[in-house]
């Protein structure tokens, strides 16, 4: 997918704003069983055609609406993920205005987990 100019410039600022967190650190906190929420940020069709092993979706356009539903405490760790590591740096950046602290973006997302083999849960 081509993005436009105007959608690249706002995710290059909203990463100046964020943590973002590698495939290879996503797997230490895994392998380590870091307390953390792993939120998928995409749409639902994308989803339902797989996802990262633990990951609870909470799609972009609710994630700001039901976050407080899933996390409620804004010290929590969350790792955000969509398909190339874009829109999970606009919801970090969101989730970071909402009072969250502890928030960082899968650099690279769920094409970067699926090329470095990570755990999956297959579709439905």
């Amino acid at each position: 997918m081509r993005h436009s100019r105007a959608f690249l410039l706002l995710v290059t600022k909203a990463k100046r704003h964020i943590r973002q967190t590698t495939v290879p650190g996503l797997k230490r906190m895994m392998t380590a069983r870091t307390p953390f929420t792993l939120v998928d940020v995409r749409e639902d069709h994308e989803w339902k055609r797989g996802r990262i092993r633990g990951a609870v979706h909470l799609g972009r356009g609710i994630l700001e609406r039901d976050i407080v539903n899933k996390v409620p405490d804004k010290r929590a760790v969350i790792v955000l993920y969509c398909g190339g590591g874009y829109r999970s740096a606009l919801a970090a950046e969101s989730l970071g205005r909402m009072g969250y602290r502890n928030v960082s973006s899968l650099s690279g997302g769920w094409r970067a987990w699926k090329r470095a083999q990570g755990p999956v849960t297959a579709g439905r």
